[in-house]
Formats: C-alpha cells, sequence, structure tokens
C-alpha cells in the first residue's frame, strides 16, 4: 500500500491505512495541522533533513496511571525529597534539554529539528503543550518532560535526566497533579515499559481518545 501524500489542505487519511506505523509523508507542522494530528492519534516523527512523516502505530504503547510503577529506588529518591519539581515553568528550556542532551545509542540527530521545537513552543503558548521540570536543591533544572494535554489524555513527547531517575520524577508529578486516563508514550522503549508501559490496540487507544480528548 503506497504512504500517503499531504498537501496543504490540513487533512489526514483514515488511520488504519497506516502501514508499519506510517501514515503520510509532507505537509507542515502548522499549529492547526499538528492539533488535528493529535486529535487523530497520530503524531509527527522524523530526522533531520528527511520529509516530515506523520505515524499512527498498532499497537500503540501507552501507561494508564493507575497502572504507574515506582521502583524502589525511585521510592527511595521521592523520600529524601532531593529535588521539587514544578509545571510550565520553563517549557523552552525543557525541550532544549530534550533536544540536545547525549542519550545512550543514538545514532542520528535529535528529532526535534528547528522547526519543531518552535511547533511545540507556539503550542505551549496556546495552552496545549505542557512540560514538568525537576529541579535539585540549588534549582537547576536537572530532568523533566513535555508533551501535549487534549482533555484527559497525554501525549509524551519527550523526557531527559541529568541526575538519575529525575524523568520518572517528572512522570510522578505529572500523573499525581494531572487527572489523566492514559499517557500515550507512542512507541515502546526498555525505560517506558519499566514504569508499566504496554501495549493496547489503536481501536482501543482512538476510543480512549474520542472520550477524554476535550
Amino acid at each position: 500500500m503506497p504512504i500517503f501524500q499531504l498537501t496543504e489542505a490540513i487533512n489526514f487519511p483514515p488511520v488504519h491505512y497506516a502501514e508499519d506505523g506510517v501514515l503520510a509523508i509532507g505537509g507542515d507542522l502548522s499549529i492547526e495541522r499538528m492539533l488535528l494530528a493529535y486529535r487523530s492519534g497520530i503524531f509527527p516523527w522524523f530526522n533531520p533533513n528527511d520529509p516530515i512523516i506523520w505515524h499512527c502505530p498498532n499497537p500503540r504503547f501507552v501507561i494508564f496511571p493507575e497502572k504507574f510503577k515506582i521502583s524502589k529506588s525511585l521510592k527511595q529518591l521521592i523520600r529524601r525529597n532531593t529535588y521539587h519539581c514544578k509545571m510550565d515553568t520553563n517549557f523552552e528550556a525543557v525541550i532544549k534539554n530534550c533536544r540536545y542532551i547525549t542519550r545512550k545509542n543514538q545514532l542520528e540527530d535529535s528529532w526535534i529539528t528547528n522547526d519543531m521545537e518552535q511547533a511545540y513552543i507556539t503550542l505551549h503558548k496556546m495552552g496545549y503543550a505542557h512540560s514538568v521540570e525537576v529541579y535539585n536543591a540549588d534549582n537547576q533544572l536537572v530532568g523533566g518532560l513535555y508533551g501535549i494535554k487534549l482533555g484527559q489524555i497525554f501525549c509524551g513527547e519527550s523526557m531527559f535526566s541529568k541526575t538519575s531517575n529525575t524523568s520518572k520524577l517528572a512522570m510522578v508529578h505529572l500523573i499525581n497533579n494531572v487527572n489523566l486516563k492514559l499517557i500515550d508514550t507512542q512507541m515502546r522503549t526498555d525505560h517506558l515499559a519499566s514504569l508499566g508501559g504496554e501495549y493496547i490496540h489503536i481501536d482501543i487507544f482512538l476510543d480512549y481518545l474520542e472520550q477524554y480528548k476535550y
């Protein structure tokens, strides 16, 4: 089945046409298209110098807040109260850290291009994109995450840690302080699986999205 080529029109093909998670290429990162994508279960993800690629994988990897796993080491870190968390106090710093931090086994440059970064910053200013920041005792930013919030669905985009487990602390803060039914993590990683992430069929994911996105 051919991959759909988007035009200037702000629309997407039905998500069930996605092949190996890839639904379409092209289009732009306009706010109108980005919001339509997320509300439809679609997200952009591509390498620098590649065309924009729109994804809707099946099955979808998600975290149900009530199933979030807090490890023994994370419990100890929470009890020590070494760090403090905030929300939406420094979105731009969070996305820049997610973009530039060195990750294990990373071969490609970050998928967070200049255009992607600016699109999410604009979405943040419009009240759709949110960040959680983790600060140490010296008030230095040492971890965090950001994503798109649609009603009671949080579409997680990226997270970072400068100190062990601080991205997990950000996730704990998100779950404890925002009324969420589902966290969409999009793709499986061992890190997300260790937090309780699981696969669900795309139809189940879309049902949650339709029910709770407003």
